[in-house]
């Protein structure tokens, strides 16, 4: 019992040491993600955060990255590290639950019925899965005395959405740092990995010789079993087009990143905001 005892607490230290201490994770993790945190205000005094753990590889590295920003304690602030168990089998339950102690974050599980819910929807049931577990996890947070939730998207994810909301969905939108809840007053969401990038995720993750969950979504596993084969996503495709379009262009991703920075209104059609269209030729 005391050697394993021993084990996991050196496999912790070592796992908090390679994010402070090894110079490429420090720089392009902690301080990407600390960057974030700075540029749009999203860690206050006296906030209560709850980090939404979903049991995969970037929200488990931002559960390590709060842990190490409450160590340097400049202001009082909480933490709870929150898992949401939709439906997950017993295997995917238990490996949250090994990786929770392995990497020494300490969580608090709440169950719901997502999966059950979804499982026999046939248009669109990622986008209700996604829009369920967020509406959980914003009401169990708030239970907890929390003002803010963080989630683990990162740098790819947004410029992925960004493109994908112009190839598949007619618009332009991309996906925000840190956004204020509709549905639950006083609530907010912050995206503390805005800055970081999945390559430099999966090298941390592959250097602690951690194995995390990819997807334990039912309905990805029906597919599976039925089709012999993951389902084709649109994120995935729009992944393969980025990087062919990087073969020609090593820029590509910065720069699509930076597109939404850089917004002429003069020189758009037509915009919205606040649910009311602005047409150019209103004022021309």
């Amino acid at each position: 019992m005391k050697n394993n005892s021993s084990f996991l607490e050196n496999k912790i230290r070592e796992i908090e040491t390679s994010i402070t201490k090894k110079r490429r994770f420090k720089e392009k993790l902690f301080n990407r993600f600390t960057k974030a945190i700075v540029e749009f205000n999203m860690v206050e005094p006296e906030d209560k955060i709850a980090v939404c753990i979903s049991g995969g590889k970037d929200s488990m590295l931002l559960a390590k990255l709060f842990q190490e920003l409450k160590r340097h304690d400049k202001f009082p602030f909480e933490l709870v590290f929150l898992v949401m168990d939709p439906g997950y089998n017993e295997a995917n339950r238990k490996k949250i639950e090994e990786n929770a102690k392995i990497t020494g974050v300490p969580i608090t599980v709440f169950e719901t019925e997502i999966f059950d819910s979804v499982y026999n929807v046939e248009k669109n049931p990622c986008y209700l899965c996604a829009r369920m577990r967020r509406g959980y996890l914003y009401k169990k947070a708030k239970e907890l005395g929390c003002n803010k939730i963080a989630l683990g998207h990162h740098f790819d994810d947004v410029i992925e959405t960004t493109l994908m909301s112009m190839l598949w969905g007619g618009q332009v939108q991309t996906m925000m740092p840190k956004l204020k809840s509709k549905n639950y007053e006083g609530m907010e969401l912050i995206r503390p990995l805005y800055y970081v990038r999945e390559e430099d995720i999966i090298a941390w993750r592959d250097y602690n010789e951690l194995e995390f969950l990819r997807c334990a979504c039912r309905f990805t596993e029906k597919t599976e079993a039925e089709n012999g084969e993951s389902s084709e996503s649109k994120r995935l495709e729009t992944k393969r087009i980025i990087k062919e379009l990087k073969k020609t262009n090593p820029n590509i991703e910065a720069n699509i990143f930076n597109s939404m920075r850089n917004v002429y209104i003069d020189a758009v059609i037509a915009y919205k905001k606040d649910g009311i269209t602005h047409n150019f030729i209103d004022e021309y």
